[in-house]
């Protein structure tokens, strides 16, 4: 409002303009938490504090500044004081009036200031009929935070691709400085404001300071736990031990580290998952609630507490026993939830018979599989597969066994029938020797029977068979292949690759939320004494063993497989 006075007075509203228009989202739509937001970017805006945008030239550099894209007259978001924002989530629309210099010519990108007292996510800006350009469209999507949270200027380019090679020589500064911005420098507590990727060994897992027996090693930067790498956060390391990092309490979970823009963006996502379900949970009214409530955006906290006398968690009967109670038991059920659950990438064609283990014999002694043709030739009419979990778990089999879950190596045999089903053949569990690995594996098969002592003796056999399944699939298949194996590309793609790169573009869609879930799943999930430990059968023991398997990880192997 001051800035078009001022303008009025001067005589700058004579000149050429260039209108454009900004779309963003307040914080106050997002954030039910900080109600005096948007009252306090008010109050900055009638002390003449807006918010700023400069248009840089892609064609006239400024020697003054290094040869840098010439900068235009800074111009300001307008009717921000009268823009009424609505109370659930939606976008707001700007206009932006800008002087025209012909010395800029074609804008590639621009500078934006947020002068207010709170951040806004950044849509888009597009400006109308600029001299020899026409429309041009800059996509943002990017939290804007005030700008005394920054040590440069934040800038946006225009929605087109450019190799290095191939960028226009006034943005060439531009592009570099946004890479070192986004590296950081490798120090300090990293805070919600901060665009830093940079890299982390897993050592955030284990919670010395709680209990020693929360202690875990630290994954990654050793060839004994070789791990992927996660984003950095830079918490000080635990008062016990110097080499884990400090945790967070539960309650502030959310606010674990990760850029902002890696956040999730829509509250659509929870709302997908709570349509796997009939209904909410009543939650009591109490202290924690209202601890919880202090420390997440209210509207996140809405969507997953439900306040309109509906079951959270009340799933809907599953198909498979809606009319049979036992189906679930069958051998035709057991075998298509190999092909059809959550595991099937680990099913492999069976080559070799008897299966051959892969484990050192100096080390583990005789691991090879002790089915016999006697035990399946009477099933046998076409291909047969295998899912063999045995070589994964084998090697920590014994210390798992220590702890209140146990549970064997396992392999299973499967053939394709002529009417293109599976059914088992055998399983084979297996316990380490008594005397010692070098001794080799003690194993038993089982084959399928259905009534009396042997029938049950199946089906417990097929439970475990069915537990490491399981158990293989959180750990590995999912985490460590999926989720893991991929946030050191996210980092890589941030920090080695502008957003004007084409690689960028292609690679972005597909990193969407992967660093957050991986935050939260370090910080409840897959800690010490997480959900993780207490439901998958490796225990205390679980992200340890999966930095054993990533031992043989490839990219050339894992990317034929996930």
């Amino acid at each position: 409002m001051i800035h078009s006075i001022v303008g009025a007075i001067t005589g700058e509203n004579d000149k050429k303009k260039i209108k454009g228009t900004v779309v963003l989202m307040k914080k106050n739509v997002l954030d039910f938490n900080d109600f005096n937001a948007s009252v306090l970017d008010r109050v900055h805006e009638l002390l003449g504090q807006g918010v700023s945008l400069q248009l840089v030239s892609a064609v006239h550099g400024d020697p003054a500044n290094g040869l840098q894209g010439k900068l235009g007259k800074p111009a300001y978001l307008e009717d921000w004081i009268t823009t009424i924002t609505s109370l659930t989530a939606g976008e707001s629309a700007f206009k932006v009036t800008f002087d025209w210099d012909e010395e800029i010519g074609e804008p590639g990108a621009f500078i934006i200031r947020n002068n207010h007292h709170s951040e806004f996510y950044l849509r888009t800006l597009t400006l109308e009929d600029v001299p020899g350009c026409g429309r041009i469209h800059f996509v943002c999507n990017s939290w804007v935070y005030p700008a005394k949270h920054y040590k440069t200027d934040r800038v946006f380019f225009t929605n087109q691709t450019y190799l290095p090679s191939e960028t226009p020589g006034p943005l060439r500064k531009y592009r570099k400085g946004e890479l070192v911005n986004l590296r950081g420098d490798g120090t300090g507590e990293l805070k919600e404001w901060d665009r830093v990727y940079d890299y982390a060994y897993y050592n955030d897992l284990g919670n010395p300071d709680r209990d020693l027996k929360y202690a875990r090693p630290v994954l990654g930067g050793s060839a004994e736990y070789p791990y992927p790498r996660r984003g950095r956060t830079g918490r000080p390391p635990s008062e016990k031990d110097p080499n884990t990092e400090s945790r967070l309490p539960l309650v502030m979970s959310l606010n674990i580290y990760v850029p902002r823009d890696e956040r999730f963006g829509h509250l659509k996502i929870f709302q997908d998952v709570l349509d796997l379900y009939e209904g909410g949970i009543k939650v009591p009214e109490g202290p924690l609630l209202d601890k919880i409530k202090d420390n997440i955006p209210l509207e996140m906290l809405k969507e997953l507490v439900r306040t309109d006398g509906e079951h959270l968690f009340k799933f809907p009967m599953p198909q498979v026993i809606k009319e049979d109670k036992s189906a679930w038991r069958t051998d035709e059920e057991f075998a298509r939830e190999m092909l059809a659950g959550l595991n099937p990438v680990v099913i492999r064609l069976l080559q070799e018979f008897p299966p051959k283990s892969k484990l050192d014999p100096e080390v583990y002694g005789n691991q090879n599989s002790s089915i016999t043709k006697e035990h399946i030739e009477n099933h046998l009419d076409d291909l047969t597969d295998k899912r063999d979990h045995h070589d994964v778990f084998m090697p920590y089999l014994r210390r798992i066994n220590t702890t209140s879950t146990k549970t064997y190596a396992s392999r299973t045999l499967l053939f394709l029938k002529d009417d293109g089903t599976l059914k088992p053949l055998a399983i084979e569990l297996s316990l380490p020797h008594p005397n010692g690995d070098k001794f080799g594996a003690v194993n038993k098969v089982y084959t399928p029977a259905e009534d009396g002592v042997e029938g049950s003796i199946w089906q417990l056999a097929k439970a475990y068979a069915a537990v490491n399944d399981s158990g293989y699939h959180q750990l590995l298949s999912h985490w460590l292949n999926t989720h893991a194996a991929i946030e050191p590309f996210v980092i890589a793609t941030n920090r080695q690759l502008s957003v004007l790169h084409p690689i960028h573009k292609l690679l972005h869609p597909h990193f969407r939320d992967t660093m957050n879930i991986n935050a939260l799943a370090r910080q409840i999930l897959i800690n010490a004494g997480g959900v993780v430990e207490s439901t998958v059968f490796p225990s205390k023991y679980a992200m340890e063993m999966s930095s054993v398997v990533y031992k043989d990880w490839v990219l050339t192997g894992a990317s034929t497989s996930c």
